[in-house]
């Protein structure tokens, strides 16, 4: 696999990025994959974070991208704080932090066949990793002078359902929890906003043990079926590429959201009343 060349100083020169330092949790593919490749192309050094090595971080650091790979399990509770050691040592300190790392298991037997343990796993990647890896790069971000956290949270944080009771529940707590930090650290000069995504177009969803697959699974239906029924139920009437993500949050870390902060970007193809 042979990446596109990033485009150091392209992108990154009209949105006040290149040289800066970010660290991306959950890089090794989907939406983290195109969130790493963004910040490469407008000329940051970026240190990924994932618990394993991937063909396309590989393809990057082969071709000489500015990019560290950092393997860590994010949802132990030293792992998020060795990336951000690992960031700090390298480059001096840490300019953006990008919570990402994220995970669901559909819950087709509803409510009660989800355990203690099931909870605990949920929390641990969808709400505790952000939280340690937060909390590991806030002295750098401070110290930076113009810190900023652009977290992937979900459209689940406002959208209810019983399939993913879990998730919804890690996912509304992690943007409550962005937006009560940013009203304490905005006055340091910190930014943090969240973004909500509806279905995107990974292996998340789309991947053989992915969301319709699991469900087509438990219905006795195609998964094809289950992802244009979903799909349908969009404005757009499709599911968000890992691309525009990435570029939502390309524009909060950049100057052109320089008076952003505390916000929650729902990106959905209009799924959801966000009034």
């Amino acid at each position: 696999m042979t990446p596109p060349a990033p485009r150091a100083g392209t992108r990154g020169s009209e949105r006040g990025l290149p040289g800066q330092t970010v660290v991306v949790t959950g890089a090794g593919r989907g939406i983290g994959l195109a969130i790493t490749e963004a910040f490469l192309a407008a000329g940051c050094h970026v240190v990924a974070g994932s618990r394993e090595r991937t063909e396309a971080l590989d393809a990057y650091l082969r071709q000489g991208a500015d990019l560290i790979v950092v393997e860590t399990d994010l949802a132990t509770p030293d792992g998020p704080a060795a990336l951000v050691a690992e960031a700090a040592a390298l480059h001096g300190g840490v300019d953006v932090l990008v919570n990402n790392v994220g995970a669901v298991r559909p819950r087709v037997d509803g409510f009660l066949s989800v355990t203690d343990e099931d909870w605990d796993w949920t929390l641990s990647v969808n709400l505790m990793a952000a939280v340690r890896a937060t909390r590991a790069a806030l002295p750098h971000l401070i110290a930076s002078g113009s810190g900023r956290i652009v977290t992937v949270s979900s459209v689940n944080a406002r959208l209810p359902d019983p399939l993913v009771i879990d998730y919804g529940a890690a996912k509304a707590a992690l943007t409550n929890f962005c937006k009560a930090l940013s009203k304490e650290v905005g006055p340091r000069g910190v930014r943090v906003n969240t973004i909500g995504p509806g279905p995107v177009e990974t292996a998340l969803w789309q991947g053989a043990d992915g969301v319709a697959a699991t469900v087509g699974q438990s219905r006795g239906v195609d998964p094809g079926d289950v992802a244009r029924a979903v799909a349908a139920q969009s404005a757009t009437g499709r599911f968000t590429s890992p691309s525009e993500v990435a570029e939502l949050v390309l524009f909060l870390a950049g100057p052109g959201g320089a008076n952003i902060t505390g916000a929650d970007f729902v990106i959905d193809g209009g799924l959801v009343d966000s009034l």
